[in-house]
């Protein structure tokens, strides 16, 4: 089955019509229409199809160094247009080599129920890994955004953001250290959010004390304009 495709727009719904999509796009001539042929040919590869998700991230333990009050500010809550699965959840961080695994909520707490779409992130200065491998402060992230969804084994799958929700929350400053390097994350200080156990279970930062060890995603790349570079830098 074919469809004919006139429209950019058009593309999203032909290709993954009933999850499987038409077997073929029929376009108008390649001259004038460009960016319909060019996004045609980004759906057509094996990463635009979903069969094909970003490559798995080896993980590493680190040791929680220091768990303080973090003051009050912005906090940035990430719903995606679909659900997570327990063990998956978003890699954040306030140093772009340093991302901590948060959880998803997909776990309700004795006042709350389960939000499976949603990562509460933290504060707006922190990163953001994204399916392409690239990374973005929270503040810049829009609805239409691809993030990678990483599960504790390192598998990543991509997510397409559907809202962003910023409100002022109070923080807490959680420390860690692997080996040499040396990161930290800003959290809501709320039971729902959850950093992932070295053992591979979600804990709860009002529960997370000095020693504990958490999974974390780090690099030794700089990064500019959130891609990775060779060079050093410092973010404490």
């Amino acid at each position: 089955m074919a469809a004919a495709i006139s429209r950019e727009i058009d593309l999203n719904g032909a290709a993954f019509a009933l999850q499987h999509g038409v077997d073929a796009v029929l376009l108008p001539p390649e001259k004038g229409s460009q960016s319909l042929w060019a996004a045609a040919r980004d759906l057509a590869t094996p990463t635009s199809s979903g069969d094909t998700e970003p490559p798995s991230s080896e993980l590493s333990t680190a040791t929680v160094t220091s768990v303080e009050p973090g003051g009050v500010g912005e906090r940035v809550c990430v719903d995606l247009i679909e659900r997570l699965s327990s063990g998956e959840g978003m890699a954040i961080g306030s140093s772009s080599g340093s991302l901590c695994l948060v959880h998803g909520e997909t776990l309700p707490s004795e006042f709350v129920p389960s939000r499976p779409f949603r990562v509460n992130a933290g504060a707006v200065h922190a990163y953001a890994l994204m399916a392409d491998g690239s990374t973005k402060y929270l503040s810049e992230l829009q609805s239409g955004d691809e993030v990678a969804v990483v599960s504790q084994d390192g598998s990543q799958r991509m997510a397409v953001i559907g809202r962003l929700k910023v409100e002022r929350r109070p923080f807490m400053a959680v420390r860690f250290q692997s080996g040499s390097t040396e990161g930290q994350i800003m959290a809501q200080q709320a039971e729902t959010v959850r950093l992932v156990s070295s053992r591979g279970e979600p804990v709860s930062v009002t529960e997370l004390r000095v020693g504990d060890e958490i999974l974390v995603l780090l690099e030794s790349s700089m990064r500019h304009i959130g891609q990775a570079v060779p060079g050093e830098v410092s973010e404490r």
